[in-house]
C-alpha cells in the first residue's frame, strides 16, 4: 500500500475545487493512520533538529480553510512533537488599528521565522484575497481607499501580485514555503458546527458569526480557487487535501512537511580542526576526573 501522500495532493497546472474531494478514498485506514502519524512524527522532530542546527534557512507552512476545518487540530496533532523553541506559531485574528496603518503585508513580515525555525501561520496574508474578496468593505479599513467601488479587476490584480512577489523574495532569502488548504464539504463543516453547539466542552468554539460566513460558502471556494491559481509557483507550492477526514489530513501534512525539510538539503555544522581539538581535550579533563 502506498503510504506516502505528499505529491498527491500538489497543485499542478489549473486547480479547480470543484474537481477537487473534500473526502480521503484510500485503503489507508484511521487506525493505520495513527501509527504512521506517530512514525512521521520522529522524522519531523529529528528533520526539525537539524533545520535548527543548520541555521542557514527557514520554512515557512501556510495553513488556510474554512472555519472548523480542523487548522487547530492539525498544528496541534502534527507539531506537537517538536522542540517549541525551533517553532512558532502565529494565528492571524482581524487586523487591529495599528496593523490597518500599514500596508497589508506588514504584520506578516513581523511574524516570519528566522533562521533554523519553522513558523506557522494559521491563517495569513491570503486572508486579503479570501475574507476580504468575500467582503470588499473590510478593505475600506486600510483608509487608503474611498468607495467599495476601489475594488476592481486591478485592484485584486495587484494584491495577487503583492502576495507572488512577497513569497518569491522570501524564497530567494532563505525561506522555503509551504501552502495547505484544508479543503473541508459544507455538510461536514455544519456536522462540525453542530458539534461545536452540542458538546459543551467544545462549545468555546462556536461563534454566531460562523454562520453568515457560512451562507457564503460557495463565494469563499470561488475565492480560493482564484487565489490558489494566481499564486501556486514552484517555489510557494499550494497543496489541497482533503479534509472531511481530520486523521487522513494530519497524515498527508506531516509527509509534505517531511519531504520539504529533506528537499532543504539541510546539514548540521562541521567542526573546524581547533573545535575538535577542544573536543579531544575537553573528554580527557572530564574522563580524568
Amino acid at each position: 500500500m502506498d503510504t506516502n501522500f505528499s505529491d498527491d495532493f500538489l497543485v499542478k497546472g489549473k486547480f479547480s475545487i470543484k474537481k477537487t474531494s473534500t473526502e480521503y478514498k484510500g485503503k489507508l485506514t484511521k487506525e493505520e493512520g495513527g501509527q504512521l502519524l506517530i512514525q512521521e512524527k520522529e522524522k519531523l522532530r529529528d528533520l526539525q533538529e537539524k533545520l535548527y542546527a543548520d541555521g542557514s534557512q527557514s520554512l515557512l507552512v501556510i495553513l488556510q480553510a474554512m472555519d472548523a476545518a480542523g487548522k487547530d487540530s492539525l498544528i496541534e496533532h502534527v507539531f506537537g512533537g517538536v522542540n517549541p523553541q525551533g517553532c512558532n506559531v502565529t494565528s492571524f485574528k482581524t487586523p487591529s488599528s495599528k496593523e490597518y496603518s500599514h500596508d497589508f503585508l506588514w504584520r506578516h513580515y513581523l511574524a516570519l521565522p528566522q533562521k533554523g525555525m519553522i513558523g506557522i501561520f494559521n491563517r495569513s496574508h491570503y486572508e486579503s484575497v479570501l475574507v476580504c474578496k468575500v467582503h470588499p468593505e473590510y478593505n475600506l479599513s486600510e483608509k487608503t481607499w474611498s468607495s467599495v467601488k476601489d475594488f476592481n479587476d486591478k485592484f485584486w490584480e495587484n494584491r495577487y501580485e503583492s502576495i507572488r512577489n512577497f513569497e518569491q523574495h522570501l524564497s530567494q532569502n532563505g525561506t522555503t514555503i509551504v501552502k495547505i488548504f484544508l479543503n473541508v464539504s459544507k455538510d461536514e463543516q455544519k456536522k462540525r458546527l453542530l458539534d461545536r453547539i452540542e458538546e459543551q466542552e467544545k462549545n468555546w468554539k462556536f461563534s454566531a458569526a460562523d454562520l453568515p460566513e457560512r451562507a457564503l460558502f460557495p463565494k469563499y471556494m470561488e475565492a480560493y480557487e482564484t487565489a490558489i491559481n494566481e499564486t501556486a509557483k514552484d517555489h510557494a507550492p499550494w497543496y489541497v487535501l482533503p479534509a472531511d477526514n481530520k486523521w487522513f489530513a494530519r497524515v498527508a501534512a506531516v509527509q509534505i512537511i517531511i519531504d520539504t525539510l529533506e528537499k532543504m538539503n539541510l546539514k548540521y555544522p562541521q567542526l573546524s580542526e581547533k573545535e575538535r581539538s577542544e573536543l579531544d581535550e575537553a573528554k580527557k579533563t572530564l574522563n580524568n576526573e
